[in-house]
């Protein structure tokens, strides 16, 4: 029988050597950052968000949410506070977010607290010193795909200047027959309504889209395949591959400074501050 494409740990063999030290990277960095803890974006009890600043934090910065992967139904914003160091080196304030998990939370559930979380920084940017004109966003995976909904059409303008968007899932119905079907139950409805390549997206929003050059056929295939759709959309889009990368050392390369995507997502913060600057 052939290996699930989407089960990640049959493909990548040092699965377990690479997230262990995401987390230790995570774990340094929320002693070494300046940092405000589990903050409140709404009333429940997953709905918080960590917030990161630079150490030559200035007022007016820009603001760059991090989503976190985990075909949501695992992992936490704790495991992956160390992609602030990359977001913080770029003079921005990083807001790592957290939200429930599935099978326990349906779809609609986690979708509606990634837009509840953005809308907060919206709200609030000037009370961790960054301007609200200058938020953007990046996600892994899971994450990646529900950053997607932070730039519908349906909330043009929608507020985010661009989305970085690494190793993400952009059509759900192939994990209907996957190993995932037993752990997380993706229902008809759900894949119709959460798809990303059926949703139109902001044309205000530009976009970077990224994947391991080692990751399984399904990520590259539906990554072409979503800028296709959001050129056509009218959507300022590239995508390009990363050379020996596989969906979980991509992930962990975006903290570790001077690998090429550590690079791509401090640019892409930094570019992000300075247009707006313009």
């Amino acid at each position: 029988m052939a290996a699930d494409p989407f089960r990640i740990r049959d493909h990548v063999a040092d699965f377990d050597d690479v997230l262990g030290d995401i987390r230790a990277r995570s774990l340094a960095t929320r002693h070494s950052l300046a940092m405000e803890a589990n903050v409140a974006y709404g009333n429940e009890q997953d709905e918080t968000l960590d917030i990161f600043l630079p150490d030559d934090a200035v007022p007016g910065m820009p603001i760059h949410m991090f989503i976190h992967g985990g075909y949501w139904r695992m992992f936490s914003k704790e495991d992956y506070s160390c992609v602030a160091e990359t977001i913080t080196r770029a003079g921005a304030v990083a807001a790592i977010v957290d939200y429930s998990l599935m099978p326990k939370a349906r779809m609609e559930a986690l979708v509606a607290q990634v837009m509840k979380a953005k809308a907060f920084l919206l709200a609030h940017a000037d009370r961790f010193g960054a301007a609200l004109d200058k938020l953007s966003v990046s996600g892994h995976s899971a994450g990646a795909h529900l950053a997607t909904f932070l730039f519908n059409r349906s909330a043009t303008p929608s507020g985010i200047a661009s989305a970085f968007l690494l190793g993400g899932l952009y059509d759900l119905k192939p994990l209907q027959m996957s190993f995932l079907r037993d752990e997380i139950a993706l229902t008809d409805e759900e894949v119709r309504r959460f798809t990303p390549m059926h949703h139109e997206h902001d044309p205000a929003t530009r976009v970077a889209i990224m994947t391991g050059e080692l990751e399984t056929s399904p990520f590259k295939i539906q990554a072409n395949a979503f800028r296709d759709i959001l050129a056509v959309q009218g959507l300022e889009v590239r995508a390009s591959l990363v050379p020996d990368g596989d969906h979980i050392s991509t992930v962990r390369d975006l903290a570790v400074s001077g690998t090429p995507l550590a690079a791509a997502l401090h640019a892409f913060v930094a570019n992000n501050a300075s247009e707006k600057q313009q």
